[in-house]
């Protein structure tokens, strides 16, 4: 057989093979990670023993082949599937952050989606009726400020309070499970954005997160974890192989979710960070800043695996609108290294040192968004960001040691 025979050969059985399987579209390159997902739809699904699901997804409830989780469900003829629940964005993920999520009966599959992101962000008995076991597969991105983290917890609490078992279908941590930064929520400041006192950027799955609330935090719901196979700590997303869906409208990257962290934080002071352009969250400035003087100033602290770039932009929406701004791009050349918060908190000093006309320290959404007085209070004072990040650390050595024991790998 020549080689461009067997080549032929092995391209039509990708294709043949493609065509045969439900729901794949067409060959995907290999993925290096089992989902949490595909181990419950080979195997796991056999222990509902006829009880019925409920699935709380969105467009990030995918398997490696981007097959949707609830598409995937209704192939399999022995799994009852009841209800679909969505998170903020919708269960599409066209929801802009903040918008009004409604409930409606979806016309692809004929099942109600009660909405967690309007009236109701528990599930009611109303909306579980029929339920007996919820199904939790979203794409998380690494940040306790992100709220399906959130909507997974209430889930917990209404399993609890309603006698439903639920089971987290775990996906990977896109920005690694190595690197923790503080602060530690304070509890005065808990919100929907931070429910529980741990670390901003906690390097857990989601999977890891629920058994830390179930059990530190006192849920106590009868919950089931379905492991990933093949994910390690170190891996960022790339190293998955695993295809990015955009976990909302300002996430379409997993390069976006490694600066979230970062930028995310410092809307709260009056600094656009990319939101209304190509680039979201991959900005900060403000109009009246001078973009050449901040850059230089952050370059010169040589924070790890990040350069920053004079830049100026106009957001065609959002608050900032058509208006001029001028700051710094966020240039990550080692994503591994590069510490979101810590430069979260860089920038936010070195604007009020250079410039503080242009931002406001003393915003009131700061202690919610920071999940601490302690951010705000060092603004005031003059701190610099060493210091402030070293007030942090002691609490952030106890949630280390404490987020030990509810880790799933290596």
């Amino acid at each position: 057989m020549s080689n461009r025979f067997a080549r032929f050969c092995a391209a039509a059985l990708i294709v043949w093979t493609a065509l045969l399987l439900p729901g794949v579209a067409g060959p995907l390159p290999p993925a290096h990670v089992v989902l949490g997902d595909e181990v419950f739809l080979q195997s796991a699904w056999r222990d509902l023993h006829g009880r019925c699901l409920g699935v709380i997804t969105n467009q990030t409830g995918v398997t490696s082949h981007l097959v949707n989780i609830v598409d995937a469900i209704r192939q399999n003829p022995g799994i009852c599937i009841k209800a679909i629940y969505s998170p903020e964005h919708g269960l599409r993920g066209d929801r802009a952050a903040g918008a009004y999520v409604s409930s409606y009966t979806d016309e692809r599959t004929g099942l109600p989606v009660y909405s967690l992101y309007g009236p109701q962000r528990h599930p009611t008995a109303q909306m579980l009726q029929g339920v007996d076991v919820l199904l939790f597969d979203i794409q998380d991105v690494g940040s306790r400020t992100y709220t399906y983290v959130s909507t997974m917890a209430y889930a917990m609490e209404a399993a609890k309070q309603f006698n439903k078992d639920i089971w987290i279908l775990d996906r990977p941590n896109p920005i690694g499970g190595t690197m923790v930064e503080g602060p530690i929520l304070d509890p005065r400041f808990k919100s929907f954005i931070g429910l529980y006192p741990i670390a901003m950027r906690h390097g857990m799955t989601v999977g890891e997160l629920a058994q830390l609330f179930n059990d530190r935090f006192g849920i106590g719901a009868n919950l089931r974890v379905i492991k990933m196979r093949g994910w390690h700590r170190r891996m960022l997303w790339p190293d998955t192989g695993l295809q990015w869906v955009q976990t909302s409208p300002n996430i379409p990257e997993w390069s976006t979710a490694l600066v979230y962290p970062c930028t995310g934080l410092v809307d709260n002071v009056g600094l656009n960070g990319g939101i209304g352009t190509t680039k979201p969250f991959k900005y900060a400035g403000a109009p009246g800043l001078d973009g050449y003087r901040l850059a230089d100033v952050l370059n010169e602290r040589n924070i790890p695996g990040v350069y920053f770039r004079p830049a100026y932009w106009s957001p065609m929406f959002g608050d900032r609108k058509d208006q001029e701004i001028a700051g710094v791009e966020l240039d990550v050349y080692d994503p591994r290294a590069f510490p979101a918060v810590l430069t979260a908190v860089e920038l936010i000093t070195a604007v009020r040192d250079i410039a503080p006309k242009t931002i406001d320290i003393r915003a009131k959404p700061l202690a919610i968004d920071w999940g601490t007085d302690t951010f705000g209070n060092a603004l005031q004072s003059g701190t610099g960001a060493d210091a402030i990040e070293q007030q942090w650390q002691p609490a952030v050595q106890r949630f280390l040691t404490l987020r030990q024991r509810y880790l799933l790998y290596n």
